[in-house]
């Protein structure tokens, strides 16, 4: 038994469990060290004897040992999550890495082995940028200081480089490893493969292109044809009268004019910029809205243009061109014949994100709407309701576009008998970016 201090035998208290707990680790230190009053033991004591402990080495040590059992079950399920976990991420189909704060990895797993083609050993101990395109190499060391500094992190999608060369096209998540302390000591990263998938969406986007030039050829026919009509009987009368050709040549070389300027607008809906540039987003729809007008007319469709002049933007002129085709296709064949094609272009705000400005486009008819059963899914891949007429990916491209340019794009449809019709507002920052929305 302990030492007791005068008439502690005596006197009995109830204590917390708190301050009971302080005390066993008192009696463990007492029972375990030696009796040198300033020794943890004499400490120990002098505890004991302040709050009039009674208490012998067997129950003590009694405590101790069912702290001991439920710690050691506390670190059995702590070790059995640690394997369940390590499993996980061996087995994993995906990419997992560590990096220290300096960007050197530190771990890495067998599905990284696959897909990047690097065994542990080669790289474990090399910074993380040789996974980078090498005309990018500031992108991860920029992730890298966001995360360190405790900025999230967006799931987003990017390129890597394999050991072979190769570029892989990964969809990556990043998140920050901290110890005990809450302190960032390193990063983590899981890539997945969507090389296949990206390869596939653009595809359908070419695709889809494609089936757009052919809507045109036939609104591009026409637009020719009339030009190449007049220059035809130019000609003739030139022939007929000589000493009236220079009147005549003039006019002929406006109409060649003419051919030049549809095939050049033609050319615009399959041309791609390597960037941004800047375009006048009226003029760009007006362009758009010239091939249509055959087909307008000959269905009476009334047009009202209303268009803030100036308004000017860094974009993909061929990509906003077709985004500008299918939204005025799907109006025409939305509307019976007299119907009512309203466009407007103004300056606008985002009232979201900062605010930022740029152009508000609308195109809107009164044609027979969309169903309310259908507005969930007309961006997605392959939905069409006219039939075998549509391909079902006009929209999801256009889609895709307004997203490329960091825009968004939203849609407001009625089916009533009377007052039907179709909504669509675009919104296009002033620069081009990554979407928000």
């Amino acid at each position: 038994m302990l030492s007791t201090a005068p008439g502690r035998d005596k006197v009995r208290r109830r204590y917390s469990g708190a301050l009971r707990a302080r005390l066993v680790v008192a009696l463990v230190v007492a029972a375990a060290c030696g009796s040198d009053p300033a020794s943890p033991r004499g400490v120990a004591e002098r505890f004991l004897d302040a709050h009039y402990v009674q208490i012998d080495l067997p129950t003590a040590l009694g405590f101790t040992a069912g702290i001991a059992r439920q710690r050691s079950r506390a670190e059995t399920r702590a070790a059995q999550v640690q394997r369940q976990l390590a499993a996980i991420v061996e087995s994993s189909e995906d990419a997992i890495l560590t990096k220290d704060p300096n960007g050197i990895i530190t771990n890495w797993n067998p599905g990284a082995e696959r897909l990047y083609g690097y065994s542990a050993a080669e790289v474990i101990g090399r910074p993380v940028a040789i996974l980078a395109p090498p005309e990018r190499p500031e992108e991860i060391p920029a992730l890298m200081k966001r995360l360190l500094r405790g900025e999230p992190s967006e799931h987003h999608s990017t390129e890597r480089i394999r050991k072979d060369g190769t570029r892989l096209t990964v969809d990556l998540s990043l998140s920050p490893l901290r110890n005990e302390q809450g302190e960032i000591v390193g990063v983590s990263s899981i890539a997945h493969d969507i090389t296949a998938q990206k390869r596939a969406e653009e595809a359908l986007r070419r695709n889809e292109k494609l089936a757009t030039a052919g809507r045109l050829a036939a609104a591009v026919a026409h637009e020719i044809n009339n030009p190449l009509e007049a220059v035809t009987n130019l000609i003739y009368l030139v022939r007929q009268h000589p000493e009236d050709a220079g009147p005549h040549l003039e006019m002929a070389e406006k109409e060649v004019q003419r051919v030049a300027e549809v095939a050049q607008q033609m050319l615009g809906f399959v041309r791609e910029n390597a960037s941004p540039l800047p375009l006048n987003v009226s003029e760009t729809l007006d362009q758009v809205l010239q091939l249509y007008l055959r087909k307008l007319e000959d269905k009476h469709i009334h047009i009202e243009k209303r268009y803030d002049a100036g308004i000017e933007i860094r974009g993909f002129a061929g990509e906003l061109r077709q985004l500008f085709s299918n939204l005025i296709l799907n109006a025409v064949d939305a509307m019976d014949e007299g119907g009512r094609l309203t466009l407007h272009v103004e300056r606008s705000h985002e009232w979201s994100n900062g605010r930022r400005p740029g152009a508000r486009v609308t195109v809107a008819d009164n044609g027979s709407g969309i169903p309310p059963s259908h507005m969930a899914r007309i961006f997605e891949p392959f939905y069409t309701t006219k039939g075998d007429s549509g391909t079902g990916l006009g929209l999801w491209l256009s889609y895709g576009i307004v997203q490329k340019h960091g825009g968004w794009i939203r849609v407001r449809s009625r089916t009533t008998s009377g007052a039907s019709g179709t909504v669509f507002s675009v919104f296009l920052p002033e620069l081009a970016g990554r979407a928000n929305n």
